[in-house]
């Protein structure tokens, strides 16, 4: 018995670390960030919403803190979510675009915690927030797990194993990190992305909400996030866990034209919910109506976990950790209607628009733009109707404080770099206009084409970008058709319509838009691909070397562009400089299909069958189907006299496809 009562004690205790972690004391809690993307404040039930979409989250409002009046400061997800973790405004961070490194010099609150013995995992759902492949560079900072590796769709690939992940698999990848998390506090960040376009929720909600999509996917993410809460409930760490739930956006849906997000700074891209449920249910079913702001998230969590806040952070905590016997006023979440500043400067880098700014205080919302706006919240919550032009003197003073918070927030500690080319491939596949366009100072920002005037271009260059990337070039053609007789030197147009010209095999049209967006930004390394790829195409391979050449210049670690220069260079009889990038691109992909295809070839070619073969097996490993590969591999056995071999690729060649064709 006593051998028995040693072996069950070992069990259990051995078991433990692979269980859920322990809950922890009240003062140093495990914190849950949920991040929503692309969520409307006006969907939520616990904000007023009749439609029913979030249940979930509904019941956890009864248990936390609800701040009714919360604002985003950008409305794009990195960032947005940079101010949610740094808690400091974009013109202090400077991470306004994607792609921008997150700099060490930023407070950021994993990290935080991490140093404060937290163990600490993410979970997001897309390309946009991955830090390696995507557009999230320094994003793992202070993560023991940082759970995404995503990468570009190609032509029939589902894009939920590609570009993003359903709110499911997010929050699958998270338990199963949760279950094995050693004993101590633990900060987990769950990023939900399905809320943002296209919209395409899973069965049932396609079914049930076949008229409006956009809601299908949030009452899903609310069913996900009901999946999580559910796991920390019956396993006793819901109730000592802080959790904190907000979106980094909201989503037009057509007011004031916009379709999605990003040009403009009303209500329905920057109005967010924002949800902390609290150790022990603290402040349990309270709502406060004053103005709250994400700036204030990472030291609202970390007063709220019993931390010091760091100076550098910009935000204030919305509440502190409430001591027995202490509460004050401090504590007590609520109170000041805080000013909240906004700026985009996406219409400007996208499309050579003005930026836009923006301030609500008191009642008024006031826009800086070349038209500018203001408009009185509590009367007009829509900003259906201008006051600039009948209360200047408003207007004024609004544009004054505005002016005077931007300055005083603003810095230039922070080191700055351009996203890469391979960064704006995968910016675009999400809908995003990439920008190779480096920093500039706000008064050169400030000016311009008022995007009021322009949404449209925006929303049909959006729609194309989509069609584009989903292999629909016919549908994209027209549409980018008619944004280039508005808006003909815009860059990024005129390269979506030279690739759908040059994936519809169409070379010689494609040619003069691709050169065109080059001249326009010659520092666009894709521009620089595309137009190589298009030269290449029609068998002029000198001038398609020095495009690749360009491209890889900007992006030196660019598999494909490695890869495409190779393949010129093996044109134009620079056979050891073609073997060069081959190697470079095996290098940096060891799976490339294509290189290993390439060079697998070129020895073969060149009486090496033996050094040939590595390269060729890897090819028919990595595409099974692919005929040429197959029939490549069969000469190399041919030629060491392996014929048995040989006649295997070959008819394994026989009923393998055609090379395919994009």
């Amino acid at each position: 018995m006593v051998v028995r009562h040693w072996w069950l004690c070992f069990f259990f205790c051995c078991s433990s670390a692979l269980s859920f972690a322990a809950p922890q004391a009240a003062f140093h809690p495990n914190v849950i960030v949920i991040t929503l993307d692309t969520t409307r404040a006006d969907r939520m039930g616990f904000l007023g919403s009749a439609r029913g979409l979030t249940p979930n989250l509904d019941a956890m409002a009864q248990q936390g803190v609800v701040f009714s009046r919360a604002y985003a400061h950008e409305p794009l997800t990195t960032a947005s979510h940079t101010t949610i973790f740094t808690g400091t405004y974009p013109q202090f961070n400077h991470v306004n675009d994607f792609g921008v490194p997150l700099s060490t010099k930023l407070p950021y609150l994993p990290d935080i915690l991490h140093k404060r013995g937290y163990h600490t995992g993410a979970f997001v759902g897309s390309l946009i927030l991955d830090p390696l492949d995507g557009t999230a560079p320094g994003f793992d900072r202070g993560f023991d797990v940082y759970d995404a590796g995503f990468h570009l769709r190609r032509h029939g690939m589902d894009r939920y194993k590609s570009v993003e992940r359903r709110a499911g698999d997010v929050v699958d990848h998270a338990l199963s990190w949760l279950s094995q998390v050693p004993s101590g506090p633990f900060f987990l960040w769950v990023h939900f992305y399905d809320a943002h376009d296209p919209y395409d929720p899973p069965s049932p909600y396609k079914e049930r909400y076949a008229a409006q999509p956009y809601d299908g996917e949030i009452a899903y993410a609310d069913a996900c996030v009901g999946k999580l809460l559910d796991a920390l409930k019956k396993h006793g760490l819901y109730d000592e866990t802080l959790i904190a739930v907000m979106a980094d956006h909201g989503e037009s849906l057509g007011a004031h034209g916009e379709n999605t997000h990003g040009i403009f700074l009303y209500d329905e891209t920057l109005h967010v919910p924002l949800l902390i449920k609290l150790p022990a249910n603290r402040w349990a079913g309270k709502r406060v109506e004053s103005r709250a702001r994400l700036v204030d998230v990472a030291p609202t969590i970390l007063a709220s976990a019993g931390f010091s806040v760091p100076p550098e952070m910009q935000g204030e905590p919305l509440m502190s950790a409430e001591k027995p016997g202490k509460a004050s006023a401090k504590t007590n979440p609520g109170g000041e209607d805080r000013p909240a500043y906004a700026e985009t400067d996406y219409p400007h880098r996208a499309f050579g628009w003005s930026a836009l700014r923006a301030l609500r205080s008191g009642k008024y919302l006031y826009i800086q733009a070349p038209e500018r706006e203001l408009y009185n919240q509590s009367a007009d919550p829509a900003a259906a109707r201008n006051l600039a032009g009948d209360t200047k003197a408003v207007a004024d003073t609004m544009a004054a404080q505005l002016d005077d918070f931007h300055q005083k927030t603003s810095q230039t500690l922070i080191d700055l770099a351009k996203p890469d080319p391979d960064q704006m491939k995968k910016l675009q596949a999400l809908g995003y206009v990439g920008s190779a366009t480096g920093t500039e100072k706000d008064e050169k920002k400030l000016v311009g084409i008022d995007p009021k005037t322009k949404i449209e271009i925006s929303n049909l260059l959006h729609d194309a970008m989509f069609d584009v990337e989903d292999a629909r070039y016919q549908e994209a053609i027209p549409l980018l058709e008619r944004v280039l007789k508005e808006q003909p030197e815009m860059p990024v147009a005129n390269m979506q319509y030279g690739m759908a010209e040059a994936r519809l095999r169409n070379y010689d049209k494609a040619i003069a838009p691709l050169q065109k967006a080059v001249k326009l930004q010659p520092d666009n390394g894709m521009g620089h691909y595309e137009l190589g790829l298009a030269l290449f195409e029609t068998g002029d391979w000198k001038s398609a070397a020095p495009e690749f050449e360009a491209a890889v210049a900007r992006a030196p670690k660019w598999a494909d562009a490695h890869f495409s220069l190779g393949a010129v260079y093996a044109r134009i009889d620079r056979v050891p400089d073609a073997m060069t990038e081959l190697d470079t691109t095996l290098s940096l992909t060891p799976d490339h299909y294509r290189g290993n295809l390439l060079r697998g070839r070129i020895l073969s070619l060149q009486g090496n069958p033996l050094g040939a073969l590595n390269n060729l097996e890897k090819a028919v490993q990595v595409q099974p189907e692919s005929q040429e590969a197959h029939l490549f591999l069969a000469d190399a056995y041919g030629q060491l006299g392996r014929e048995a071999d040989a006649q295997r690729e070959q008819a394994a060649a026989r009923s393998a496809k055609p090379p395919a064709r994009n």
